[in-house]
């Protein structure tokens, strides 16, 4: 049967930049972008029902991206402020933050997606295992890059050839169904679908539920191999069960991949992440541990924040 391309499910408004607010005078307090690891800080009210789902520290940390003092302005409106930062393997980042806080607008920057919205300009450095992804043709980053969206977006064909057609964008040649078995499911294992799925491989994949066609769409991320997994609200549009399961899967992927999130959920982060980086109007405010962050904030914006002051 002749393979045919998928037509575009998920649109990405490209043309129109994010609001960008200016931010208020702020007194006595500075952006920090230095965290103090990740400590042993106290339980932050309000998260004693947030168990942590992870088992240790992590077991590794090997650095991936370095974000050395990048900006983003739309129209020439600042939406990021010479934020520095790394994303190392085996651990997961967190951003955090009201909405329009440049949170997504960062995560895009990783994988060069910002810079299609025409009214973009950045300055800066982001460098992927020591090369700077400007110097990168942006369709090899963004194998390497992986992005997972708030809404599932799983192509209109089966669960097999959802990641099949993957494999196939990236060969010179087009891959056997029997050739491309080993690394679907493996990446369907990954992802912690495989036992829901492996007896009908042929299911469509928009049949699944929600939660296992994000879980799909986190299993045609990985399929590529790459070195990072961005994750913008993968949990959003979930049920409780869903959420636990994307959770769960997050924590144990991180061994293998450079995981880094954007999420509203506190408690989400809470649970998930090693590292938090805090952002309120483009500035990092604050990073370090995720129980430093969460218990022992520095800065008094993420103390506000955190307790439900503003946001």
């Amino acid at each position: 049967m002749e393979f045919l391309k998928p037509p575009p499910v998920r649109r990405l408004d490209l043309e129109h930049a994010p609001e960008v607010r200016e931010a208020p005078e702020r007194a006595g307090e500075h952006s920090s972008g230095n965290g103090n690891g990740n400590g042993n800080g106290a339980t932050p009210a309000g998260f004693t029902g947030a168990k942590r789902r992870r088992i240790g520290a992590p077991q590794l940390s090997i650095p991936r991206m370095d974000i050395d003092h990048l900006s983003v302005a739309y129209d020439g409106k600042l939406a990021v402020k010479e934020v520095s930062l790394p994303v190392r393997q085996g651990e997961v980042l967190a951003l955090i933050g009201p909405s329009g806080c440049g949170k997504t607008t960062l995560l895009r920057s990783l994988n060069r997606l910002t810079e299609l919205t025409r009214s973009a300009s950045l300055s800066g450095r982001v460098t992927l295992d020591g090369v700077d992804i400007q110097s990168m043709e942006p369709t090899s980053l963004r194998r390497r890059v992986t992005m997972v969206f708030q809404q599932p977006n799983p192509f209109p064909m089966s669960v097999f050839d959802n990641l099949a057609y993957v494999l196939r964008e990236q060969g010179s040649r087009r891959g056997s169904r029997k050739s491309l078995e080993a690394p679907v499911c493996e990446a369907l294992e990954r992802a912690g679908l495989f036992e829901e799925v492996k007896d009908d491989l042929s299911h469509p994949a928009l049949k699944l539920s929600g939660g296992q066609q994000q879980r799909l769409c986190i299993a045609r991320s990985l399929v590529a191999k790459p070195e990072v997994l961005l994750l913008d609200e993968p949990c959003s549009a979930l049920d409780p069960q869903s959420t636990e399961k994307i959770e769960e899967l997050i924590v144990k992927l991180r061994e293998d991949v450079a995981v880094v999130i954007v999420t509203h959920n506190l408690q989400q982060a809470y649970r998930v992440a090693d590292y938090v980086g805090f952002m309120y109007l483009g500035d990092l405010v604050e990073y370090g541990g995720a129980k430093n962050v969460f218990g022992e904030p520095s800065q008094a914006r993420t103390r506000d924040y955190i307790s439900g002051e503003f946001g």
